[in-house]
């Protein structure tokens, strides 16, 4: 990481430079080092920070690369002395943009395929996953230089097409995992509240719905306020069908057939899906082109620079938490618990015994617990006890969280990152400025807009559909 950090200074063209540069990676030391400090995470919280950081540098080298604006500040630094071209031609624009996410997908694809069918971190290909950082890195840089000698025509295929599909994939996942969450919360919230009629949780769950709705509502006000003038029809329709349908799916949430099927259905849930729906209206009216003289935050001085920023943030933000939220998922998303217990005997002429001989001692002490809490002589949690005990085998304390059984799909978690680059590369070459020479706005456009808008009645309807489902189909939910 320290390399990359460090690339910014090779712009200028001082051999004492290139040579200081060789040395540090060259030397058996540093070499050393780095490969002490880039080894294998043992927790796979830590892996996934790495590649989402690895996503947001991508994001923002992509985003600096959409106009000149980035390169001339890099010649302006060497005294315009260094020409930056990439064979004769720009090196910023539409297909840069997409050069740079291709070249992080690739890496990604090649991943995915790489550790299909990874168990746990005792499989040997586990640590392409949680290890060798430093290569990992080198390999996506050079992946990045590569893409600048496939033709542009490929390209501009790939952008109009496959990356425009891999978006919308990406999109959707998103919103099915805030339904997902919405739903969770609210479900451990009232499973903490029966288990321990804790005043606390219940404050704490009828606080945050009151919180929720209240910003929903303000947010809806303040978009009528100052989005939904005289001749702003695009924004009234949006901003009116928010509204709309947020009661709806709260009057739905209470009803009593959906109750009946759904006793923990509520407005818990309705209340976190009409926040995440308001602000993406919110955000797609407040991002829109100021062409019509409906977007007063454009014509504000001092807050473009800062509504760009802001922009960058939340959509790195979420593109963070889909992942990760992605990667968590257990039986949804294909990933196996960790912990997943498996009863002895079950069939029928089993006596429940050991009968085999194990073939470590540490397998033996895991037959006997597992015996032990079959019989009802130990908690279950003595298993989980009996795989800590083993987790730290690093000679550092590290925790290997993953000996037992990965916490999510390796697989699947690549496929996903694959999709969140295709999402940045659309969101950010959708209806691009070629004559501008500045810092490039993420997401200003009326694509973008729009695809907040409809993303935002997609969650509502998946929302809707979680809780109608039992009651059209009560046979397919076990009622």
């Amino acid at each position: 990481m320290g390399a990359l950090l460090s690339l910014p200074l090779l712009v200028v063209p001082s051999m004492g430079t290139l040579m200081s540069f060789g040395a540090s990676c060259c030397g058996a030391a540093a070499c050393s080092a780095i490969c002490h400090q880039c080894g294998v995470f043992k927790s796979s919280m830590a892996t996934r920070i790495a590649y989402a950081f690895l996503l947001l540098i991508n994001s923002i080298i992509s985003w600096l690369m959409l106009t000149p604006w980035a390169l001339k500040k890099l010649e302006h630094l060497t005294l315009d002395y260094v020409n930056i071209s990439c064979q004769g031609k720009q090196c910023y624009g539409y297909v840069a943009v997409q050069r740079v996410n291709f070249a992080l997908g690739l890496f990604h694809f090649m991943l995915a395929i790489l550790l299909l069918g990874v168990k746990s971190s005792r499989d040997g290909r586990a640590s392409l996953q949680n290890g060798y950082w430093g290569p990992k890195v080198i390999i996506w840089l050079a992946l990045i230089l590569m893409t600048f000698f496939i033709p542009e025509n490929f390209f501009q295929v790939w952008g109009q097409y496959f990356a425009l599909i891999g978006a919308m994939l990406f999109v959707l996942l998103g919103l099915i995992l805030l339904v997902d969450l919405a739903h969770t919360w609210a479900e451990y919230c009232l499973e903490k509240i029966e288990n321990t009629d804790s005043k606390g949780w219940r404050a704490l769950l009828i606080g945050s719905t009151l919180g929720m709705f209240t910003a929903s509502f303000a947010m809806t006000i303040i978009m009528y306020i100052f989005f939904a003038h005289s001749g702003c029809a695009m924004n009234q329709t949006a901003i009116t069908v928010n509204l709309i349908v947020l009661l709806i799916i709260s009057i739905i949430s209470v009803h009593p057939s959906v109750q009946e099927y759904n006793p923990k259905a509520g407005l818990a849930q309705a209340a976190m899906v009409a926040v995440y729906c308001t602000y993406l209206t919110m955000s797609a009216v407040s991002m829109e082109p100021d062409d019509q003289s409906c977007n007063p935050l454009i014509r504000a001085r001092g807050t473009r620079t800062t509504s760009i920023v802001l922009g960058a943030i939340v959509t790195m933000l979420t593109i963070a938490y889909t992942t990760t939220r992605a990667a968590t998922q257990g039986i949804a998303l294909g990933g196996a618990a960790s912990h997943a217990y498996s009863k002895i005997g079950d069939e029928e002429g089993e006596h429940g015994l050991v009968d085999q001989q194990p073939s470590s001692r540490r397998e033996m002490r895991a037959e006997a617990l597992r015996a032990a809490v079959e019989a009802g002589s130990l908690p279950a949690n003595a298993l989980d006890d009996d795989d800590s005990d083993d987790e730290s085998d690093d000679g550092r304390g590290g925790k290997d969280d993953e000996r037992g059984g990965t916490q999510y799909n390796y697989s699947l978690f690549h496929v996903i990152f694959l999709c969140a680059t295709m999402w940045v590369a659309t969101l950010l070459t959708q209806n691009i400025d070629f004559e501008a020479t500045g810092v490039a706005a993420v997401g200003r456009t009326y694509w973008a807009s729009w695809v907040k808008i409809v993303s935002a009645w997609v969650c509502y309807a998946i929302y809707s559909w979680t809780l109608l489902a039992p009651v059209m189909m009560p046979g397919r939910f076990g009622h």
